[in-house]
């Protein structure tokens, strides 16, 4: 047997046929979980081992330098040293720097890491003040119009067309900002990221020498990802190619989650027709995900506007998909962190589970359960929410507010004051980016402080809580469980993987206002479904505090994966068989609103001790008030039921009660011990 031939044996149908097509234009469309670098890493190896390919003509673009990383490896091991892997950026960034030179006879532009400094010299020149949330929104959008080749005057007018907007600045003003800010970079001899892209084009677009040259050196071609390429990304590659058709594309149409940053899928679907005689294959056996798992994920799609290949799993059968209705915010991450814990004892270990969320300021709720039961956890492309710069310059005023004895008007308003100064408001923005994520989190202090007055805290207490919760998200971890956006899960996977706030106007966000960002909701969601090789745990919640108005409803992404049979939680509604809410003991429909706030008929025996119960209601409230917390910290009602129920009588029986970790047992666990033994 060849080299060759041992590589091909290694592969699937499909990968096989991926490596087998050596010659002419390929497009490879990989399901999630699928196999694609596998495949397009045998062709590679399979065309050098065969003699069909050199390896220093192959250049093999990727979007992440991680993903690239991993390429070079993989075709090392399989004996296909010397092939160029890169992203888009640094492929074109090392020509440019050859080349520059030799055309125009002067040194390169130097290449600048952020645009937040010319961004803001921009804003000066125009005569108007940006905060550096407004800075990062602004940046982003020079970066979507320049990948979009937008330039500065057709920027009103094609943002109309795109529904694109930077919170609080109309068209005419990004304009000018976007033309002032490509001034100022000339006037320093700067360039940035999407100029090295830019520039490499146009030095191929008008020196045929650099372009022969090019073309000459890279005759083979492979793009992953390539769902995500942008305008300006495929303009360049056409000029790479020179009219030349070697080309193998990998992409998942159902994991097009960055049409906002300018990627285009339609590069993807119409490969075919602009490349005469592709070979289209479909990657669809899923080797990461169990049965169940598949399913659900391919339900999801299953007639939307969404295109994708339909998996079929490989792996045994698993446990079932579960699907979760809480309450509130607080009781969705306390079951999490119950349940992280539990399979944790069981051995799966903490860095195998993932909890996903839409955006950012849906962490602090997650650190907070999994601080108190002493799970390590680590965040993935953001930062902790007491170390985001607005938080902790947030949690410095109102600190400054408490110790100069600003307490006129009570707790919620120095807050509310303290955030209306550094530019929060009751009504969120409407646009995306930096401006929204910043108003997210300082609307989560916002509900802290409203919750923590109802339970009749003052100001200094109310700081003393910031202070107590910040040290306690920021113990230091070498591994965790991962807390993460969907979008920064993407290429990720775990064995356990968490879904949660799934409750629309958050899952599809409240700002996915057209079908089209609609559906990229829904492929947020598969792509988060799709990360998890054993577990996955979907859920939601009621309202955002506990004893707040219990008026959410699930994703309606979710609503038709759920059983029919589906009763997410004691007392409430079942979401697929219209069944009213119902007694936790008996189960007959509950009628009165002061029954469905018991979730008991009122001649219903409770199965816990009342009297207990009451006890332990008294405890928790003159101890949350010697702590100056809010009652629900020390313990929830439901976790009190279950101690009234089952009345545990040691600290090993404690900890087996839903809401109930080591670190609550350390600090609780004596106390009411000795309420239950009284």
């Amino acid at each position: 047997m060849t080299r060759s031939d041992d590589l091909l044996d290694a592969l699937d149908p499909e990968q096989r046929e991926v490596a087998e097509t050596l010659r002419g234009p390929v497009r490879v469309l990989a399901g999630a979980g699928t196999g694609k670098t596998r495949a397009i890493t045998h062709r590679i190896a399979h065309g050098v081992a065969s003699g069909v390919y050199a390896p220093t003509e192959i250049l093999a673009v990727t979007f992440t330098t991680r993903a690239a990383g991993e390429m070079r490896t993989r075709l090392r091991a399989l004996g296909a040293q010397g092939v160029q892997a890169r992203t888009f950026h640094s492929a074109a960034l090392r020509q440019l720097r050859y080349f520059w030179p030799h055309v125009h006879g002067t040194e390169l532009p130097t290449l600048i890491e952020s645009k937040l400094a010319l961004m803001a010299a921009a804003c000066r020149r125009q005569r108007m003040h940006a905060d550096q949330a407004l800075l990062r929104d602004l940046a982003s959008e020079v970066e979507w119009a320049k990948v979009s080749n937008v330039r500065p005057e057709d920027y009103p007018r094609i943002a109309v067309e795109r529904g694109r907007s930077v919170t609080g600045q109309d068209h005419e003003t990004v304009s000018r900002l976007f033309e002032s800010y490509e001034e100022v970079k000339r006037g320093q001899g700067r360039m940035d990221m999407e100029d090295a892209l830019l520039l490499t084009a146009g030095m191929l677009a008008d020196d045929e020498r650099v372009a022969a040259q090019v073309r000459s050196q890279y005759k083979w071609f492979v793009v992953d990802e390539f769902q995500d390429v942008s305008p300006l990304q495929s303009a360049l590659l056409d000029l790479w190619l020179g009219g030349r058709h070697e080309i193998c594309v990998v992409g998942d149409p159902a994991q097009t989650i960055y049409s906002f940053a300018g990627a285009d899928a339609a590069y993807l679907r119409e490969f075919p027709a602009k490349h005469a005689g592709t070979t289209s294959v479909e990657l669809v056996r899923n080797y990461r995900s169990t049965p169940e798992i598949v399913t659900a994920a391919n339900t999801l799609l299953a007639g939307s506007g969404s295109e994708g290949v339909r998996l079929r799993a490989q792996r045994p059968a698993g446990p079932a998909v579960t699907y979760q209705q809480r309450p509130d915010e607080v009781a969705e991450a306390e079951a999490v962190a119950v349940r992280a814990t539990e399979l944790h004892a069981a051995g799966r270990g903490w860095g195998e589970m993932a909890v996903l969320f839409r955006i950012n300021a849906q962490s602090e709720t997650f650190e907070d359960a999994l601080s108190a039961r002493g799970v390590p956890y680590v965040i993935r492309g953001a930062s902790r929410f007491f170390d985001r710069a607005e938080v902790r310059e947030a949690v410095t005023r109102i600190r400054g507010a408490a110790r100069s004895g600003q307490t006129e008007g009570g707790l919620v308003e120095v807050v509310k004051g303290t955030l209306a100064g550094m530019g929060w408001s009751a009504e969120a923005p409407t646009a995306r980016g930096q401006t929204r994520d910043r108003w997210e989190s300082w609307q989560a202090l916002m509900d802290q402080a409203e919750e923590f007055a109802r339970g009749g805290g003052d100001l200094a207490a109310f700081v003393t809580d910031l202070d107590r919760r910040a040290s306690e998200q920021h113990a230091p971890v070498a591994e965790g469980v991962t807390l993460a956006t969907f979008h920064a899960a993407k290429g990720l996977e775990w064995d356990t993987v968490f879904l949660c706030g799934l409750q629309d106007g958050t899952l599809p966000i409240t700002y996915a206002e057209t079908p089209v960002a609609v559906e990229e909701e829904r492929r947020l969601l598969y792509v988060g479904m799709t990360r998890a090789r054993l577990d996955l745990s979907l859920s939601w919640s009621q309202a955002r505090n506990p004893g707040g108005r219990a008026s959410r409803q699930p994703s309606r992404f979710i609503v038709p994966l759920l059983p029919v049979d589906t009763t997410p939680a004691a007392g409430s509604r079942s979401l697929r068989s219209g069944k009213a809410m119902t007694c936790r003991e008996c189960g007959r429909p509950l009628t009165t609103g002061a029954e469905k706030k018991r979730s008991r008929c009122v001649d219903c025996p409770a199965s816990y001790d009342e009297a207990l119960f009451e006890r332990l209601r008294e405890w928790r409230r003159e101890r949350a008030g010697t702590e100056s917390v809010p009652a629900y910290v020390v313990f929830t009602d439901a976790t009190l039921q279950l101690i009234a129920e089952l009345q545990p009588r040691t600290p090993e029986a404690l900890l087996t009660i839903n809401g109930i970790g080591r670190a609550k047992l350390d600090r609780y666990g004596e106390d009411v011990l000795e309420l239950l033994t009284a």
